[in-house]
């Protein structure tokens, strides 16, 4: 048994051999780098997360490096790999390379590497590569191909000479899947979208409410815009600059009644909005924001644990750029995400009332508490 080994001062979740054994059993990944162990029936040493089968107990020492493993006559394990990084630091590299290589193809509007491509390139399997992308990032290769994509779309519809033009340049090499999907990514068809909503009719109203200014907008297929701010008039400048060339209805009669249904959801959240949404993003920003949407009133979750339960548990810088992409405000509720510290943080339309709306959404759901007793 090899008893040198130097624990960090700072961390003693392995500190003996007990422990250090326990973790062996588990496979635990977060001992990766802590230790090593070998195993003398093998003459092989191994990280503790390897995947080998679990020797027997007499068999195995501990040792501080591989260099100490090596001096005491063992080889490195050709599973785990113990001289090379972590299996997961592998996989986030090997990601990140797959989607460099997509990103520089849809950049160059080169045709976009196949699965069997990338997963060569990152010197995987295809089925692995694709578990593996997917376990890192929350969506496929394809998906994250189609957000790329679509995040291309309207600068490229801006800048290009024509929408044929444009839909090459953000990587579409069919102009029919682009007339498919683009309705889909735009809310309107491309050439109305260009003209920067023309021809598209959007309702609009603001009204007051405890907040401060409201603004509630709609395509005719549902609520795209809630806005909030201490200015009406910068309020409704910003849904201009959002659909400069749609015709913007304001203050129309019937639809006083939606703008009414938000205001009393910002005021009593836990009853709920029934109203259909019209809000578009890419494929990531949309599982996000279906992820808000099934936080309860009253309950928050940090960013990264937001990222845990979409699978992608380096994520949560992505996440936070999805939340502050929601366009519709209190309906999609982006201000029940916290910092990881549980600290009050980092809201587009001001901490203040993200403090406010969790405070009122905490108090109202500890009060319907204390009625169903």
């Amino acid at each position: 048994m090899d008893a040198s080994i130097d624990t960090n001062p700072h961390d003693h979740a392995y500190d003996s051999d007990e422990a250090r054994w326990d973790a062996v059993r588990a496979r635990a990944s977060g001992a990766d780098g802590r230790f090593w162990y070998s195993v003398r029936s093998t003459g092989v040493y191994c990280r503790p997360s390897c995947p080998s089968r679990t020797p027997r107990r007499a068999n195995v020492a501990f040792h501080a490096s591989c260099q100490d493993a090596e001096a005491a006559g063992f080889r490195a394990c050709l599973r785990c790999r113990p001289l090379e990084a972590p299996l997961a630091e592998r996989h986030a590299k090997a990601v990140a390379q797959a989607c460099r290589l997509i990103d520089a193809a849809i950049d160059a509007a080169d045709p976009v590497p196949g699965l069997a491509a990338l997963a060569e390139a990152c010197g995987m399997s295809r089925f692995y590569f694709h578990r593996v992308f997917k376990a890192q990032t929350g969506i496929t290769p394809k998906a994250y191909f189609d957000a790329r994509r679509a995040a291309r779309l309207p600068q490229a519809l801006k800048d290009a000479a024509s929408v044929t033009a444009a839909a090459y340049d953000a990587g579409f090499h069919s102009s029919g899947r682009f007339y498919a999907a683009s309705p889909g990514l735009l809310g309107m068809a491309p050439r109305r979208w260009r003209a920067g909503g023309e021809g598209e009719t959007i309702r609009f109203a603001v009204a007051q409410c405890s907040l401060g200014a409201l603004l509630v907008a709609a395509t005719g297929k549902g609520i795209c815009c809630i806005l909030l701010g201490d200015d009406p008039d910068a309020l409704v400048r910003d849904l201009q600059d959002r659909f400069p060339k749609a015709e913007l209805l304001g203050a129309e009669p019937g639809f006083e009644r939606s703008v009414a249904l938000v205001a009393g959801f910002v005021e009593a959240p836990r009853l709920g909005l029934d109203l259909p949404l019209d809000v578009r993003g890419t494929a990531f920003q949309q599982r996000v924001w279906q992820a808000l949407r099934r936080i309860p009133a009253g309950q928050t979750v940090g960013y990264a644990e937001l990222a845990a339960r979409l699978g992608m548990p380096q994520g949560a810088r992505a996440v936070a750029g999805a939340c502050a992409a929601n366009p519709v405000a209190v309906a999609i509720p982006c201000h029940r995400v916290v910092r990881n510290d549980g600290a009050i943080s980092g809201y587009r339309w001001g901490v203040e009332r993200k403090r406010t709306l969790l405070a009122r959404e905490a108090e109202q759901a500890a009060g319907a508490g204390e009625g169903g007793d």
